[in-house]
């Protein structure tokens, strides 16, 4: 504050003097997107850059951005790059790679333009991780008229040494559409935003999703919610899942308590038309202040209202790490040259492990059903390498044989926050979780002051104890495998075999009982069910064709929609099955029977360590 002051009045007593030498240095980057005159699918961007000092300047569209950890190259959807001096005269653009630009005579340079096409056009919803499909949520979409998906990052790139200078971004817009954001609009204006930030990573950090105003809004504890949906197909409005959405963001400021810094967050749902040219990548992205989330429309909504708890609350928890949280690397992220931390059991992992707890804390799922998470993600780390130390994995993940391991942040990562938990609640009798070490560490620390790396470890165990400090050595930067069972036993749970709800349509989650007639495209029983408890129960047989289940026509246009739907039905229910069999329909009817599968869980077991163990679920 007091820096600021002294600036302003200095500004002030050269402006009395009228003195000559007030620099006329331009220092900022003024950016245009103009989504009206929409060309072959591609919209141009403008940009206007600071006064630059050097001969040559380097433009660059980024190869990576923070919260993914693939190098996607969005410099592959720009082309016709032009640099112009202020007379409009052209300068010579060279092309160094995918992502790069070299601009002469740079000290001339008044302008840079280009077209950007959108991501979601080219998505086969193959090789996710590998360069060729970008991560939906962190692309872009171009639907003129309609629908535009503003990731920043996919469509204003930076200059050398000038991502530390402000941004205004200006976006022309048809006056049908509305954008959605955390920013603030700065021009009173129906056609035209003027959004203004301090940096690029400020800019990057906020994303934008223009469609038809279809959104709702609600407070929670001082904080401003917005939801915005866009369903191409107008399936589903926001007013849809903004009740359950409600609930759950509410249990999670809840949970958070202290941790309460921002004052708007928005939620940007697109829904995907699946059959069409469109998103393929279902999951979600954070941002400081908001989250892109992309998810099938034609998924059921009690189905993506459940996957939105999950998928949501998880980016919302990131304002906890890497927001208040985080290292140099995620500080001063570089876009094309990235550096990875060694931390990403803690960006990751804990946000997981939250994602989860808060839930059993609230009372939104059971303990039991807490554990079967965990004890999913038990079996899906040791599926993977789990000797390979999660730092060096962390801080080579870009790179194989580390990236192909990236996945396991989500399972082990968030089983190295849960054992750490328990840990600190065992040695506090109770009183102290990881929730309190977050928040000491952002005490600590803070969003604007980044540790090194290797600081870490030394840092959370003088903050707890150093029992915590050899196990983040052993088992997070060392190569031995965590024992889960003895961690569970320290809170009197113990692992034993149990029996979980299988889908109906899928034997171990893999196997199908069902095929499509390709002459017919209807659906159809196997010929043989018998193993089937489902079909059996209800009376459906071998090679019978499946037309219709409680009132909605299924065959292959949606058997998608057959698949998620089913994983929601529970014991019980009431079901009416069309079919047709030797030629004839009927109708059966009847209640659901879900198959049953065994597998590793956990119960608890110990009544001595039941305060113990409901400090760390419910404290």
């Amino acid at each position: 504050m007091k820096k600021t002051l002294i600036t302003l009045s200095f500004a002030l007593f050269l402006m009395a003097c009228k003195t000559t030498n007030v620099s006329t240095a331009k220092n900022n980057v003024d950016v245009s997107i103009d989504l009206v005159n929409v060309k072959d699918d591609k919209v141009q961007v403008t940009i206007l850059p600071p006064t630059l000092t050097s001969e040559t300047t380097t433009f660059h569209i980024p190869k990576i951005v923070p919260g993914t950890y693939s190098e996607d190259n969005y410099g592959r959807f720009i082309e016709n790059v032009k640099a112009f001096d202020k007379k409009g005269n052209p300068l010579k653009v060279a092309k160094i790679d995918e992502n790069s630009y070299t601009i002469s005579e740079a000290t001339k340079l008044a302008k840079v333009t280009y077209w950007v096409n959108d991501s979601f056009d080219t998505e086969s919803g193959e090789g996710f991780g590998e360069g060729e499909d970008i991560f939906s949520p962190a692309g872009t979409n171009i639907k003129a008229g309609e629908n535009f998906v503003i990731n920043t990052h996919g469509f204003v790139g930076y200059f050398d040494d000038k991502k530390e200078v402000p941004y205004a971004l200006e976006i022309k817009h048809p006056a049908t559409l509305w954008g959605a954001t955390s920013m603030v609009d700065a021009n009173a204006s129906n056609e035209i935003d003027v959004f203004n930030t301090s940096r690029y990573a400020e800019l990057v950090d906020h994303p934008i999703m223009y469609s038809k105003p279809d959104y709702t809004e609600f407070n929670v504890e001082g904080m401003d919610i917005i939801i915005s949906v866009y369903s191409p197909k107008g399936k589903y409005k926001a007013a849809d899942i903004t009740p359950e959405t409600e609930k759950f963001m509410r249990a999670q400021k809840k949970f958070l308590g202290k941790f309460n810094a921002n004052k708007k967050y928005t939620v940007l749902l697109y829904l995907s038309d699946v059959m069409a040219k469109d998103a393929k990548g279902f999951g979600a992205l954070e941002h400081t202040t908001s989250t892109t989330v992309v998810m099938p429309e034609m998924m059921p909504l009690e189905a993506l209202k459940e996957q939105l708890k999950d998928v949501v609350s998880h980016e919302f928890f990131h304002i906890v790490t890497p927001l208040s949280v985080h290292s140099r690397e995620i500080h001063y992220f570089d876009y094309n040259n990235p550096k990875m931390s060694e931390h990403l059991w803690m960006y990751e992992g804990i946000t997981e492990y939250f994602a989860n707890l808060f839930q059993v804390n609230q009372g939104l799922i059971t303990e039991d059903d807490f554990y079967k998470r965990m004890a999913g993600k038990i079996e899906q780390a040791n599926s993977m390498n789990d000797k390979m130390s999660f730092t060096k994995m962390s801080k080579n993940v870009l790179n194989p044989p580390y990236k192909e391991q990236y996945l396991n942040v989500y399972q082990k990562g968030a089983l190295i926050a849960m054992c750490i938990d328990i840990q600190m609640r065992e040695l506090s009798n109770g009183k102290r979780g990881i929730l309190s070490l977050m928040q000491d560490l952002s005490n600590e620390f803070g969003s604007n002051k980044p540790f090194n790396d290797e600081e870490l470890f030394p840092t959370i165990t003088k903050l707890t104890y150093p029992e915590i400090g050899a196990f983040l050595n052993k088992y997070v930067a060392g190569e031995t495998p965590i024992p889960y069972d003895e961690y569970f036993a320290k809170m009197g749970v113990k692992n034993t075999k149990v029996q979980i709800p299988g889908n109906p349509f899928l034997k171990d989650q893999r196997k199908p009982y069902i095929t499509v007639d390709q002459s017919t495209k209807e659906i159809k029983a196997l010929a043989d069910v018998s193993e089937n408890i489902f079909m059996t129960t209800l009376g459906i047989k071998g090679d019978d064709h499946i037309l219709a289940i409680n009132g909605t026509d299924y065959n292959l246009d949606n058997i998608y929609d057959l698949i998620m739907s089913s994983e929601s039905w529970k014991d019980g229910d009431e079901m009416t099955v069309k079919i047709r069999r030797a030629g004839k329909e009927q109708v059966l009817k009847g209640k659901v029977v879900l198959p049953k599968e065994e597998k590793d869980g956990f119960i608890a077991v110990d009544k001595s360590k039941e305060a113990l163990k409901n400090a760390w679920l419910k404290g």
